[in-house]
């Protein structure tokens, strides 16, 4: 009994079982949002056999291009204002689906300069791996460091005015389930299931599985290589873009290195998920989520929450480092 009193004085699993739905919920929200970005690193990793560490800036350019369509859209002072929603709804649905567009358009080019500049002269010069690992690395710095001291305040960080109302759509037992969490869980599994479609069905995704199973040999049946790889960016860009548009409207806020936090755990979702897999980098990312919540909560301490998605990291490498699902890009099931 002492072991137990013990226990409970050192963690907060009473937090944990009170509040359970409302932190499952919250959890699938940040999951999904991780699950979008995880697609970029397993979208390249199933083409080209490389992580491309510069998908953190990537999705950071998204969130900044959130933040200032937004604001230009004039989306939280209208919210503000306490408009009729009957008059404005309709106004208010166009201007965010208008915010998570140029969201994705900001994400998109950024990841085609990425390839542009930093990937494809090495491939033309057919470089060793290690230098693609460097050029990723030094992106990611660029990108960063050229925000940080042009964009962002001097280094300080841009909040966001609370977009959507706690309001109360629906419960799932004693979970509270609000409007931005139904948009970003719905619209995040469409935009995965899309994907798929689109990798599997379409003829550009037939040769994105002939690049990742082979790309010399798709090269010699006639697949324009240096396009589809174009394309491959650019798809996984546009993914985090949308999932930078989901953590503003979730969470408001934005900073030159942002990035990096959400990189790391998102990648750490592609492999739990497993790498070059569309579906496990969704369910990796849904499990991370759910993960950090919780653990952020049985430790009150939302820096454990981090913790815990490099501790995941390392045992799944340790233990299964084909992740969950472990099937590749180049597989028909996609």
């Amino acid at each position: 009994m002492w072991l137990l009193a013990a226990a409970n004085s050192s963690f907060h699993f009473d937090d944990l079982i009170n509040g359970f739905w409302d932190i499952t919920i919250s959890g699938l929200v940040l999951g999904a949002i991780y699950a979008l970005v995880a697609l970029g690193y397993t979208l390249v990793y199933g083409v080209l056999r490389l992580i491309n560490f510069a998908h953190s800036e990537v999705w950071m350019l998204g969130a900044f291009g959130s933040f200032a369509a937004l604001w230009g859209f004039g989306v939280p002072t209208r919210l503000a204002n306490g408009n009729d929603p009957t008059k404005t709804g309709l106004v208010l649905v166009g201007m965010l689906l208008a915010c998570l567009l140029v969201s994705m358009l900001f994400s998109g080019i950024a990841a085609v300069v990425v390839e542009t500049f930093a990937y494809r002269p090495l491939r033309k010069k057919k470089a060793p791996r290690l230098n693609f690992l460097i050029a990723a690395i030094g992106a990611s710095f660029i990108l960063a460091e050229l925000v940080g001291i042009n964009g962002a305040k001097h280094r300080e960080e841009y909040t966001l005015q609370r977009i959507f109302e706690k309001k109360v759509v629906f419960h799932i037992f004693s979970g509270q389930v609000r409007l931005n969490q139904i948009i970003v869980l719905v619209v995040a599994l469409v935009m995965m299931l899309g994907l798929s479609k689109f990798v599997s069905s379409t003829r550009t995704g037939r040769g994105i599985r002939a690049v990742a199973q082979d790309g010399e040999t798709a090269r010699l049946m006639g697949v324009n290589t240096d396009r589809i790889i174009l394309i491959t960016f650019i798809v996984g860009g546009m993914m985090a873009g949308a999932a930078a548009f989901f953590f503003e409207i979730t969470y408001g806020v934005a900073r030159f290195n942002t990035g990096f936090q959400i990189g790391v755990k998102s990648f750490t979702a592609a492999v739990l998920g497993g790498i070059g897999n569309i579906r496990g980098a969704y369910l990796g990312g849904i499990l991370l989520g759910l993960i950090e919540l919780y653990t952020s909560v049985i430790f009150a301490d939302q820096k454990m929450g981090t913790v815990s998605a490099f501790v995941v990291l390392v045992l799944v490498l340790m233990f299964r480092p084909n992740g969950l699902l472990g099937e590749s890009l180049s597989a028909a099931r996609a």
